[in-house]
């Protein structure tokens, strides 16, 4: 029934085994990849009929984790998984990445991949096994995919590379990098580093790139034991007439208006240039829709060419120049932290918000469920280009961008202990003309430190862009839109003066060389430190305090034994706490309390009052209590929170007293000494000893008045 291929190698320690013809038989291409026990079912499927009119490539991919492949249960109301977590919206672009420049160029027919994880064993991540078993499944199901490819986790532990770290090595790791490529160079680069050198990181990526060539040839193996005959291409039509004619109709004007250094104003006369050329083009009998892609390619060669003949840019800098930066600080007058950091025509406002423990993230992740003290939130409105469009949920690009901002900023962040904030930062891009996702690192940088928060060091961020014809190239520091767009290489670092935090790269063409790439990482380093001396002119470190609008946090230890005594039964006393003092109170299950308030009087009402409550009263001190109750002997007195002791009403008062009531009633606050605990550990009180105007110590010796401690109310 079932005609299986399965191929396996050891690679990194464990087994890698990709198995096809058992499931989803019916799809183009359907490989189940196991790496350890995790197992990733990937499959392919493109439609037949092309989509001619489209002016992209239809291609979707869509990772998904099943919470049976960890033996869980989804949580919520309707216990099934619901809509993609960050996770594997990230883990869908991570895939995306390397495979989409690898298609054949024209090909339009819809293209849809669907990982899904079947089996997680906790230890192997099954974003890589995704990422190899779809370029399996691309390479047998025929599609024009000029693969194979295949990648790798690269972690740096004790000086040494590791290949494939499994989770909880990556706790120890400085490097959390994923690399993507072909059998000739590298293609994705994806990071997080704990400010590594150029050199490092250069090698880190060369290192996943060579440890990822055996899984290439084991993806080839299977390729040719069950691969299916290639999906034939439509022939090309002969475009060179055309070509010639539409660069005579626009070349002249499009030069011309990618000399207009205002990103709208340029647009408007490319826009104006098209237009012309092919209402000129459409009258002489021309396809309009195909001399519209044509006009793509002949502004990516004037713009390409100008560059490497002439060493300019479409704004007139050279390849190495960054545009103009004014970094702003402390711009929003209630929030906790704000920056506005503009370069160019690229400007982030970026806000940062303080919050207690309460606010921390939870998240449900197959590998169990955390916290996260820190998020970063990216926001890209349709105004940041001068357009009209839907405002709704954030997308992918959105959620991508934020995370690898996250990325780069975390490794700077102090500890629970030094900060024990959870803090959430929002970019709201509000200009956008090449690399938002780095001006939303710089300005969460400032806007950290304008809160308060101990950074480490400044962060900073550039993107460099890439132009090759043949053995011709040039690097370009800080590219706009249009370089972006045009080029063949989109390469963000993030860093600090020490090293990088952050690397993330994308090639647009089948690779690139390891020349290519130094020359990048250490421009890109000259570009980043000239950022982060243009961000010290607004703030070169935290400020000396948080916000006078944010949160004052105190944290105090109490033994373990006392919490349910501060919790109360069904959360009594802590309810009570928190609304007569107006403070927020979160206890940990070790006994550490943190309490906070925006008004410091709060913060340490509630603070007092959860010490008395866990304090032993003291042999000779004096509290401040209340009447609970009254009896014919004496009266009981709630002092220390919960405790209570008994004043006999022999010593209610100096003189003798007939009633309880005519000295007390329930609901006084009195002053009472501690006179010593019988033997059951009831509290023996006095108040005839004490001044209750002043609180005196009246049976003190030699007649001096002591000094009162206050109880609790």
């Amino acid at each position: 029934m079932f005609d299986i291929t399965r191929k396996e190698i050891t690679w990194g320690g464990r087994q890698l085994v990709l198995e096809s013809g058992r499931m989803a038989r019916q799809a183009d291409g359907a490989v189940l990849a196991t790496y350890g026990e995790t197992s990733v079912l990937c499959t392919v499927v493109f439609e037949k009929s092309p989509k001619p009119h489209l002016d992209f490539f239809p291609l979707t991919v869509n990772y998904q984790e099943k919470t049976f492949a960890a033996g869980k249960i989804p949580g919520g109301f309707f216990k099934r998984e619901g809509r993609p977590s960050e996770k594997e919206t990230l883990t869908s672009r991570l895939i995306d990445r390397p495979i989409r420049p690898l298609f054949a160029k024209g090909f339009r027919h819809e293209v849809q991949v669907i990982c899904t994880v079947l089996s997680h064993d906790l230890e192997n991540d099954p974003d890589v096994v995704a990422l190899i078993g779809t370029s399996a499944a691309l390479t047998i199901s025929g599609a024009p995919f000029f693969g194979p490819i295949a990648g790798a986790r690269v972690g740096y532990i004790d000086d040494k590379f590791v290949l494939n770290p499994q989770l909880d090595e990556l706790a120890n790791s400085a490097l959390d990098l994923v690399v993507a490529g072909t059998g000739e160079g590298v293609l994705m680069v994806e990071s997080e580093a704990k400010q590594l050198s150029e050199q490092i990181m250069l090698e880190a990526v060369m290192f996943g790139h060579r440890e990822s060539q055996p899984v290439i040839d084991m993806i080839i193996a299977l390729a040719e034991a069950c691969a299916k005959e290639p999906w034939p291409l439509l022939e090309a039509p002969a475009t060179a007439d055309l070509s010639q004619r539409l660069g005579a109709l626009a070349g002249a004007g499009l030069k011309s208006a990618y000399g207009v250094q205002a990103k709208q104003e340029r647009h408007e006369a490319i826009q104006a240039a098209k237009k012309t050329a092919l209402a000129s083009l459409t009258a002489e009998g021309g396809d309009a829709l195909l001399g519209a892609k044509l006009f793509k390619d002949l502004e990516s060669d004037i713009v390409r060419g100008q560059i490497l003949d002439t060493g300019r840019r479409i704004d007139g800098r050279d390849t190495a120049t960054v545009r103009q930066i004014v970094a702003e600080v402390g711009i929003l007058s209630r929030a906790h932290g704000s920056a506005l950091f503009t370069r160019g025509e690229t400007q982030a406002l970026v806000v940062t918000t303080l919050g207690t423990g309460q606010d921390e993230q939870i998240i449900d992740a197959l590998e169990g469920e955390f916290r996260e003290r820190f998020m970063l939130h990216y926001n890209f409105p349709p105004y940041s280009v001068g357009e009209a469009g839907r405002v709704g949920a954030p997308g992918r690009r959105e959620i991508g961008h934020g995370k690898l901002a996250w990325r780069a900023v975390r490794p700077l962040l102090p500890t629970r202990e030094q900060f024990p904030y959870t803090i959430r930062v929002v970019s709201e891009i509000t200009e956008s003309n090449g690399s938002s996702s780095m001006a939303t690192v710089c300005g969460t940088s400032l806007a950290l430190m304008d809160a308060g928060v101990p950074l480490s060091h400044p962060v900073a961020g550039i993107a460099m862009g890439l132009i090759k014809d043949g053995g011709r190239f040039a690097v370009l520091s800080d590219i706009l839109g249009d370089e972006d767009h045009l080029g063949d290489m989109d390469f963000k670092v993030a860093g600090t003066e020490n090293g990088i935090t952050s690397l993330q790269m994308d090639i647009k063409i089948t690779s690139i060389t390891e020349e290519i790439m130094r020359i990048a990482l250490n421009q890109a380093r000259d570009g980043r430190l000239h950022i982060l001396g243009e961000m010290a002119r607004a703030l070169t470190n935290a400020r000396g305090e948080v916000s006078s609008n944010a949160p004052r946090i105190t944290t105090l230890t109490i033994p373990k034994d006392k919490i349910r005594e501060v919790i109360g039964t069904g959360g009594k006393v802590i309810r009570e706490i928190t609304e007569v003092t107006g403070a927020k109170i979160d206890i940990q299950d070790d006994g550490t309390v943190k309490v906070s308030a925006v008004d410091a009087s709060a913060s340490q009402a509630a603070v007092d009052w959860i010490r008395n409550i866990v304090a032993e009263p003291e042999l000779g001190v004096i509290y401040t209590g209340k009447v609970v109750k009254t009896l014919d002997f004496g009266a009981f007195v709630n002092f220390l929170g919960s405790r209570d002791g008994l004043v006999h009403i022999s010593e209610l008062a100096p003189s003798r007293v007939k009633q309880v009531t005519d000295v007390v009633k329930v609901g006084d606050q009195v002053k009472v000494k501690v006179l010593g605990f019988d033997d059951r550990g009831k509290i023996r009180l006095s108040m005839k000893v004490v001044d209750q105007a002043t609180g005196a110590d009246l049976g003190a010796r030699d007649g001096a008045e002591g000094t009162p401690q206050q109880g609790a109310v």
